[in-house]
C-alpha cells in the first residue's frame, strides 16, 4: 500500500541509511565492479555512472528476457556495460557506443581486465553517427540510453525501429535532473522521448534517483 503523499511525490521513505543497507544487501561489493565504479575518480573523468542498484536492475531485466544482443548508448568507464555483459550468455554481445575516445579507451581496458571483452564491442563516435552502422545486426533484445540528453528522442526512435517485439527500451535520467518540464531544447527532446516511447512501447518510469524509463516493444 502507499499513501497519497508518497504517490504524488511529496513524501519519500528512503533515507541514506535505508538506501545504503539495501544496496549492500542486494548489490553487494564485487572487487571487479568496484574497481570500474571508481574509475572516474582514478582516471579524471566525470563520475556520472549508474549506481550499483540501478546497474543491477539492468542486469536483472536482461536476464528476465534472456537477452543476447544489446546496445548501450553512453559507455563512460564501462560500469553499466559490465553489469549488462555479465547478464548475457556465451555468444551474446553488447555493442556500447561512446563519443569520447578517452572514455572508450578506459572502458575497453576495464572490459578486458574483467574478462568480458569477448562479449563487448566498444564503438567510438556520436550515437547519431554510430547507430546506423549497427542496423544490419538488428533486431536487438534491449537498448539502454545514458548519453547526451538532447538526442534521447533520436535514440528512442532508433530503438523503436531496431528492437524485436518484446525487446526492452531503457532510458536513464528520465526526470532530466528535475528539469523535464522546463522550457529548453533538451527538456523538449526528453519529453518527446517519453511521449514517442509511450506510443511504441508499453512503458513505465521507474522512480530511481533520476528516473529510469522502461518500455517493452509491442
Amino acid at each position: 500500500m502507499a499513501d497519497q503523499d508518497s504517490r504524488i511525490g511529496t513524501q519519500r521513505y528512503s533515507t541514506p541509511d535505508i538506501l545504503d543497507y539495501l544496496q549492500r544487501l542486494h548489490a553487494p561489493h564485487d572487487p571487479v565492479l568496484d574497481r570500474i565504479y571508481s574509475a572516474p575518480e582514478r582516471e579524471g573523468i566525470p563520475a556520472i555512472q549508474l549506481g550499483p542498484s540501478e546497474a543491477k536492475t539492468l542486469h536483472l531485466l536482461l536476464r528476465l528476457i534472456s537477452a543476447k544482443k544489446v546496445v548501450e548508448i553512453g559507455t563512460l568507464a564501462g560500469y553499466s556495460g559490465l553489469w549488462m555483459a555479465r547478464a548475457l550468455p556465451e555468444g551474446g554481445m553488447l555493442y556500447t557506443v561512446e563519443a569520447n575516445p578517452k572514455h572508450a579507451e578506459i572502458a575497453q581496458r576495464d572490459f578486458e581486465a574483467a574478462g568480458c571483452a569477448a562479449k563487448v564491442t566498444v564503438l567510438v563516435g556520436k550515437g547519431v553517427d554510430v547507430l546506423p552502422t549497427l542496423e544490419d545486426k538488428a533486431p536487438f533484445d534491449a537498448v539502454f540510453i545514458d548519453a547526451d540528453k538532447g538526442s534521447y528522442d533520436i535514440y528512442g526512435r532508433w530503438a523503436a525501429k531496431n528492437l524485436r517485439p518484446g525487446g526492452l527500451l531503457l532510458g536513464d535520467n528520465a526526470y532530466f535532473f528535475g528539469n523535464l518540464l522546463e522550457n529548453s531544447d533538451e527538456a523538449a527532446a526528453m519529453r518527446r522521448f517519453h511521449e514517442e516511447a509511450a506510443r511504441s512501447f508499453d512503458t513505465v518510469c521507474l522512480p530511481t534517483p533520476d528516473g529510469l524509463l522502461l518500455g517493452i516493444k509491442r
